[in-house]
């Protein structure tokens, strides 16, 4: 089965705790602390393994957890970092997050990385909290928690040139005669359900990747059809082959197709209309090819070679190869979004500026409701079985602002305020 787009969880590892604990030897009266640090969780790393074709396995997998990190030990002896949880996927993978949509990676050649979901650190032992104030102190940090996320993972097939037209014009039967790939031929319309790949190699020695792409209807744009299933795939190609039934035997008009696919594919991303376009018209062994193709030629605003070809008979074949070969040799290849065209490492990292440290709402019973990505990682991160701890957590919060802004918001002494399903009382 050919499965090009899945939704999967990711989470890279938990940090492990940091320890409190203090030397005990002998001779040894005050020892002082000796709590060593949690090891790092691990990242989950994508990694492009060109023998893959299909997102398949991710149907039967779609949660992927990364190890925590080691909790550290006494004798300052520090947790083992955990080791990366390593995901292989098909080359022209493309990971965008599922919440915001933005693109996280672009995965195109063989043995490409992206860290999809970074582990959270270690936390700090008590031998890290040492001062001259507090020499033996009891606090520790607990690991930092992974990042957690739901990704997309939207396949993209990988060919320099695609055919493109409406269903039953010929497509799968001229992949069959310029390539070995053997494609589903049938007397009905989509045929082809998936894209099908063929290696193309010209006379003169050239080769280049072809795919046989599915059959494109009015309205596909929006979804009609086999909709988007095609139109991602078209992304990719540097030369588009469009291929026209010029028998006109299934009543439609050649030039009325050949503007509706060209429309179709403009409604779609204003992009595919930069790639280089061959037209193809095919069927030219049926009785009326002849002046519908004058006919089509007339109608042409521009002066658009036009390739006559039977791929029934193999008639016209050689001219086509060596124009499409030209052409993508002449072409540079298309970025797939626009920020691909300031480098040329596919593999983006963009700097997410962090949300909010904190905000404050309120529950239906009165509650003060404390939520954000910043004061959520302390409160993780903080071991409440240690007074120093709670009272570093307490320092926290009121260094940040809450104390102020919960007064703001009209908290009193004694009302409740939750976090992450705990309760705490607002103390004056």
């Amino acid at each position: 089965m050919f499965v090009d787009h899945v939704k999967i969880y990711v989470k890279g590892g938990d940090g492990g705790d940091g320890m409190v604990a203090f030397r005990r030897e002998k001779y040894i009266p005050f020892g002082g602390p000796a709590g060593g640090d949690g090891g790092s969780g691990a990242d989950v790393i994508f990694v492009v393994e060109e023998g893959l074709r299909t997102l398949m396995d991710f149907r039967y997998q779609r949660h992927f957890k990364a190890p925590r990190g080691a909790h550290g030990m006494g004798k300052n002896m520090h947790g083992r970092n955990a080791e990366d949880m390593v995901v292989k996927v098909p080359p022209g993978t493309v990971v965008t997050d599922s919440e915001t949509g933005a693109v996280i990676a672009d995965l195109v050649e063989h043995g490409q990385t992206a860290v999809i979901a970074r582990g959270g650190r270690g936390g700090r032992g008590n031998s890290r909290f040492v001062s001259s104030q507090n020499p033996a102190p009891e606090l520790s940090e607990k690991g930092e928690p992974g990042v957690e996320k739901e990704i997309v993972l939207e396949l993209k097939v990988l060919a320099d040139a695609g055919l493109v037209g409406f269903p039953s014009v010929g497509k799968s039967t001229l992949l069959s005669v310029i390539s070995a790939a053997k494609p589903k031929i049938a007397d009905y319309h989509f045929t082809t359900l998936v894209p099908n790949l063929g290696m193309v190699e010209a006379e003169d020695g050239r080769s280049f990747a072809i795919a046989d792409l599915p059959g494109l209807i009015e309205g596909a744009h929006e979804g009609v059809g086999l909709g988007h299933q095609f139109l991602r795939h078209i992304e990719r190609t540097r030369v588009i082959v469009h291929v026209i039934d010029m028998s006109a035997m299934e009543g439609r008009d050649p030039y009325e197709d050949y503007v509706t696919i060209n429309e179709e594919l403009k409604q779609y991303n204003l992009r595919l209309t930069e790639r280089p376009q061959v037209i193809v018209a095919n069927k030219m062994d049926m009785p009326d090819s002849e002046e519908n193709l004058r006919l089509f030629k007339e109608k042409l605003e521009d002066d658009v070679q036009v390739f006559p070809i039977s791929a029934v008979t193999r008639k016209g074949l050689d001219p086509l190869i060596f124009a499409v070969a030209d052409l993508i040799d002449a072409t540079p290849e298309f970025p797939l979004t626009d920020f691909e065209e300031e480098s040329e490492n596919t593999v983006l990292y963009k700097h997410e500026g962090e949300a909010s440290d904190f905000e404050i709402t309120r529950d239906d019973d009165g509650a003060y409701v404390l939520s954000g990505t910043t004061i959520e990682r302390l409160f993780k991160m903080t071991d409440f079985n240690f007074d120093a701890s709670v009272r570093k957590f307490a320092r926290q919060m009121r260094a940040m602002g809450i104390d102020d802004g919960l007064r703001e918001r009209g908290a009193k002494n004694g009302d409740i305020v939750r976090l992450l399903g705990f309760e705490f009382e607002f103390i004056e």
